[in-house]
């Protein structure tokens, strides 16, 4: 389960926060790439379709940069990026 041994209590407890954090932030990045890679398969075939998920996409590019799993600015390359492919 850990990585390396923590030697006192707080770093054990410290360690077990970072492990559940972690799940949660995997999580959110996971539904991120899910939705720009639906994005990137659906604009080859339909942009009227992309264009409906693209709300999604940007929802979840928002509350990853929104809980610091990406950066503001990567956020906003990778809406920028998109809108463009799909326009």
């Amino acid at each position: 389960m850990f990585m390396y041994m923590p030697i006192t209590k707080s770093a054990e407890k410290a360690m077990r926060g970072s492990l559940r954090k972690k799940v949660f932030n995997d999580r959110r990045k996971r539904a991120m790439k899910e939705v720009i890679k639906k994005i990137d398969k659906t604009v080859k075939t339909d942009k009227k379709e992309a264009e409906k998920i693209l709300s999604q996409a940007f929802k979840a590019i928002d509350k990853a940069a929104k809980s610091g799993v990406i950066k503001k600015n990567t956020a906003a390359r990778r809406k920028s990026r998109l809108s463009k492919s799909v326009k």
